[in-house]
């Protein structure tokens, strides 16, 4: 067979962390004979090699590369290049690993669109990756209709007639930012670039060590010499206007403007701080126009123009500020409304722990920060951009899956509210009030929720500010009211909204992945139990969402003997938040006594049985009646003086103990 893709792993001394990328590499739902692993090892002095060594050994499709150490990651990845059959080629680094079906979808993806380039949708595990990029599948992007600019890693899928076609490859040598250089050129030069976003390709890691490359601190003049270079691609494949400006854009905000802001700013060294400065100044005077910056938000307008004027003290100033400013929430309300969650929620931006206020000047709005006058006037100076585009903020409900990290956006319906501050006129605050859905059938980019614990939280993006914080621990009574367990979809799958300890913030639990769902049944008491006895039958009513009616199973276990029976049950909707379980009962299978209660509730990956806090009382006679636990546990010791506990003996005194060893000892000498 053909190879369809060629994987390029550039390898130095990653230890155990190169285990997770191999098992990834292993686990492809390609055909071995349909893809390849090329390993290139550039001058590891750990135990790697000899382990590449022993996978090419075992299997045909992992090859080993062995080369001296070039400093970086361009010669490994271009060596890879020149050695790849594959059609496409995809770059993965050491310390990071693929989705299971990754290169089956991308490579499919990639030929049914007839793309040169494929973004696939990555999860950062402790480092950020895009968000706006993978809001949804992109089968015919380009610089101009997409974000793709916000993302220039180079972990991406390349066909390889095309980097042959354009002579691309990577700058060698100890450098930063070849990935920029390369990536960069392969977009403007892409006649078709497809992301997909519904399915998690790449998983992006922080090493527990922190010893990625990404995280070293740098030299900035070499840093933004290279830097330089990136922005000469661009300059030969755009002309001067709007694009060039927009791309331009995004080095400007997350290599400049970025790095001076809050306490990414603050916690640098003040000699570092400086050099870091100086050189950032050089390239905004050297390299931008005004149209530059022109199109950032205003807070970022703002550092901007400092930088120009090489104003650093205003800088910090504004940064001091910044440092404080955190997203706040409160989960106002939660149900379940056919097969949906609903949350509504309010946000806003908080700085102090205090809402952040806003001062009106006719119709326009204008940030108010707290600053000296003297920094004031700076800005004023500069002519920056300080009105507020209120109008433009906007709140997004993320669901986060806590192993992997996977994002996905959700539906929200978004109001924006002024509310006046007392005692200050013309000051307010903006207060975005929001109503989201999360079905958990299509969450995930229009596929279900996998099976795991998905973390909840918002991300409030306004004036140049986007943060995010978790929803929950604030919550309104309303709230807590609507917090139910549902069964919905079919095959059906159990999904539990609860409480996170200690914080209280909103979690879902698809698929049983803890032990939260024995707690939805504590509540349980006899009255909620029906049971007769001719015919034999059991309906439990329980605090579910259900859709329509489901398949579940109650087991009935003797408590004395141990034996059990196993019944086939129903769950049936009964209301908004309420599910009748039902079950036929053989009552002349049941002998005379108590039987305990365990219920299996239809589950992504299959249902665990969970106790209920009752016992079923069965008579000689065939009468059944349904008692607490504890109260049967009770009327079962009473029947049965052997099941009785012994008496607890009376704990000695301390002192009385402690004289008693004493006594014991001088005897015994």
């Amino acid at each position: 067979m053909p190879i369809k893709v060629s994987v390029v792993i550039p390898v130095y001394n990653p230890g155990k962390y190169i285990e997770d990328c191999i098992a990834s590499l292993l686990r492809q739902s390609l055909p071995d004979d349909e893809y390849e692993a090329i390993f290139v090892n550039d001058g590891s002095t750990d135990e790697t090699p000899g382990r590449l060594d022993r996978l090419a050994a075992e299997y045909p499709h992992m090859h080993v590369i062995h080369q001296e150490a070039s400093g970086w990651s361009g010669k490994p990845r271009n060596a890879g290049i020149a050695a790849a059959k594959g059609e496409y080629i995809q770059f993965v680094d050491n310390d990071d690993w693929l989705g299971d079906e990754a290169l089956e979808r991308m490579y499919n993806y990639g030929v049914e669109n007839g793309a040169d380039v494929i973004v696939g949708k990555m999860a950062g595990k402790g480092r950020p990756v895009p968000l706006e990029l993978f809001r949804k599948n992109r089968p015919h992007a380009n610089v101009e209709n997409a974000p793709l600019i916000d993302s220039l890693t180079p972990h991406k899928m390349f066909r390889k007639a095309f980097l042959d076609k354009h002579n691309l490859r990577y700058m060698e040598g100890r450098r930063r930012l070849e990935d920029h250089v390369f990536v960069t050129e392969a977009y403007l030069r892409a006649e078709n670039v497809a992301v997909l976003s519904d399915y998690l390709c790449y998983y992006h890691v922080k090493r527990e060590d922190a010893s990625n490359a990404g995280f070293q601190r740098f030299d900035p003049v070499g840093y933004f010499k290279n830097l330089r270079e990136a922005l000469d691609v661009v300059e030969e494949l755009t002309e001067p206007g709007p694009l060039r400006d927009r791309l331009f854009r995004r080095w400007l905000r997350n290599e400049m403007v970025e790095r001076m802001r809050g306490q990414r700013l603050l916690k640098l060294p003040e000699d570092y701080r400086q050099e870091l400065f100086d050189e950032i100044h050089k390239v905004v005077v050297e390299r931008f126009g005004p149209g530059v910056a022109a199109g950032m938000q205003p807070t970022q307008q703002i550092v901007a123009g400092l930088i120009a004027a090489n104003r650093l003290a205003d800088v910090e100033e504004f940064a001091q500020w910044e440092s404080g400013i955190k997203p706040s929430g409160v989960l106002e309300n939660l149900g379940w409304d056919n097969g949906r969650l609903t949350i509504g929620f309010t946000a806003e931006y908080q700085s102090g722990g205090e809402p952040i206020t806003f001062r009106a000047e006719g119709d326009k709005d204008l940030l108010a920060p707290p600053l000296p006058k003297t920094s004031l006037d700076a800005i004023a100076l500069l002519g920056a951009d300080t009105s507020a585009p209120l109008g433009k903020s906007k709140v997004d409900l993320v669901v986060r899956e806590r192993a992997t990290a996977a994002e996905f956006f959700q539906p929200v319906e978004l109001t924006r509210e002024k509310v006046a501050v007392a005692g200050r006129e013309g000051y307010f605050r903006q207060v975005l009030r929001a109503t989201a859905e999360v079905d958990p059938l299509s969450a995930a980019n229009g596929a279900g929720l996998d099976a795991g614990i998905w973390d909840v939280l918002i991300r409030i993006s306004s004036c140049g500010w986007t943060k995010e914080t978790r929803l929950g621990s604030v919550r309104g009574e309303e709230a807590g009211r609507g917090r139910r367990a549902a069964v919905v979809g079919s095959p059906a799958r159990l999904v539990l909204p609860y409480w996170t300890d200690p914080h209280g913030n909103l979690s879902l639990d698809v698929g049983q992945k803890t032990n939260r769902i024995s707690y939805e049944f504590a509540g349980l008491t006899a009255a909620d139990v029906t049971v007769t006895t001719d015919p034999g039958r059991i309906a439990v009513a329980l605090p579910f969402h259900v859709q329509g009616e489901s398949e579940a199973a109650l087991k009935l276990t003797s408590a004395s003997a141990g034996r059990s029976v196993d019944l086939t049950a129903t769950l049936t909707a009964r209301g908004a938040d309420k599910a009748e379980l039902s079950a036929g009962l053989p009552l002349g299978e049941l002998a005379d006594g108590q039987w305990r209660l365990e219920l299996t509730v239809p589950s992504t990956g299959g249902g665990k049985p969970v106790a209920l806090p009752l016992a079923l009382d069965v008579s000689a006679s065939g009468g059944a009646v349904v008692k607490p636990l504890a109260a049967a546990a009770a009327d079962l010791a009473a029947k049965d003086p052997a099941r009785r506990k012994p008496a607890a003996r009376p704990a000695e005194p301390t002192l009385l103990r402690r004289a008693a060893g004493k006594l014991r000892r001088a005897l015994k000498k």
